[in-house]
């Protein structure tokens, strides 16, 4: 598969040529594997034959209404002073972390893949969620759906593994002393990923994206995208920090601390569900370079970059948005997933009938597990085999 039909696939808001003229571009294998051929004529096979729809259906609406009850309505009971400034604040914070998780798992994720409704108005209103949250979804839908999915695990394009010099998620990295302690101090970057998120690290990616000419591909101005982040942010502060200060009778530092520790839960939540489905010790990592071409097409790459875990649990895949099914995910990210657990099969059947990695008898307590020792092996290791 061109890579220029790839990169669209994943984001078809993007202008490819723009994109390929800014941007040092690796390019996959133009001819799609046996593999790859195989795997879509399969899946194809099984939506008509069932009838389904690769999109979301009624579940998806319950499921979004659901995850928004979970973040609004503690809000409401801090707001409006129910739950007063003891224990049940604090659980109330908590439970609204977890629902902030939820609507990043499963409502906004879904929709900014075009997987939520086969509605694209449906899915770009959906989409903006993650702009009632605090966020920025044409900030994610560049880092998540074209640098994270185009180049996963690739240095220097996707950004997932392109941290700060305190951590270190890749072997093509620079190692540093420090990263010897990252397998201990990382889950605390962990904590503040989503504080950090809502404040500074949409401004960072707009600075960044101008630079790297990716702004224009989206099909908006920067004086739009502005705009419209302004105004985001000005609600989201707005009604999770003034006007609970205002009515809740609960001091500003309470409520400004209440805030950090719902930001806490749910970047732990994110990072413990995204971190250990690509950094692991037995996935692949590659650098970027101008003009490189990777022996692998698209589909064989993200079977070796990426990996499953907990999917014997139907209760635990609802809860996370399919996302422990990340395989899945990244070979159909337009496919909702409420579908990943019945395509699970067919995906591994092709894998190993074409000598194809498979990663997905993983507990999730044991791809943490592993994420933590890969983390430990990074802070000592520059290179491996």
């Amino acid at each position: 598969m061109p890579l220029e039909n790839h990169i669209e696939t994943f984001a078809p808001y993007l202008r490819t040529e723009f994109l390929l003229m800014q941007i040092p571009i690796v390019r996959f294998n133009r001819q799609a594997s046996d593999f790859s051929k195989a795997l879509k004529e399969r899946v194809d096979a099984y939506f008509q034959e069932t009838g389904k729809s690769r999109q979301g259906d009624w579940r998806m609406y319950a499921k979004t209404a659901v995850m928004l009850a979970l973040f609004f309505g503690p809000w409401a009971m801090i707001t409006f002073g129910v739950t007063g400034g003891g224990w049940m604040f604090w659980v109330t914070e908590i439970v609204m972390g977890f629902g902030l998780a939820g609507i990043g798992l499963n409502v906004m994720h879904d929709a900014n893949h075009g997987a939520f409704s086969s509605n694209k108005r449906i899915n770009g209103i959906i989409g903006k969620v993650l702009d009632l949250v605090g966020g920025s979804s044409a900030m994610w839908k560049i880092q998540h759906n074209v640098l994270h999915h185009s180049f996963t695990n690739i240095d220097g394009l996707d950004e997932d593994i392109d941290t700060p010099g305190i951590l270190r998620f890749s072997p093509d990295r620079p190692l540093r002393k420090v990263h010897k302690l990252q397998f201990i101090y990382a889950w605390f970057f962990y904590g503040v990923m989503t504080l950090f998120w809502m404040t500074a690290k949409d401004w960072l990616a707009l600075a960044r994206y101008k630079k790297k000419g990716l702004i224009k591909g989206t099909g908006s101005t920067m004086p739009q995208l502005v705009g419209e982040m302004i105004i985001g942010k000005v609600v989201y502060f707005s009604y999770i920090l003034l006007l609970p200060a205002l009515f809740s009778g609960l001091s500003f530092w309470m409520i400004l601390l209440g805030w950090v520790v719902m930001h806490a839960v749910t970047g732990v939540i994110l990072a413990s569900i995204f971190q250990p489905a690509h950094v692991l010790e037995d996935l692949q990592f590659s650098q970027a370079e101008t003009g490189a071409k990777m022996e692998d097409d698209s589909l064989s790459h993200q079977l070796k970059s990426t990996a499953n875990f907990g999917t014997g649990s139907g209760v635990f895949t609802w809860m996370c948005g399919g996302l422990n099914h990340q395989i899945e995910h990244h070979l159909f990210p337009n496919v909702c997933h409420i579908h990943f657990r019945d395509l699970a099969p067919i995906v591994r059947k092709t894998a190993e009938e074409f000598g194809l990695p498979y990663r997905s008898s993983m507990t999730f307590a044991g791809a943490l597990a592993l994420h933590t020792r890969m983390l430990w092996r990074l802070g000592r290791q520059k290179q491996w085999a």
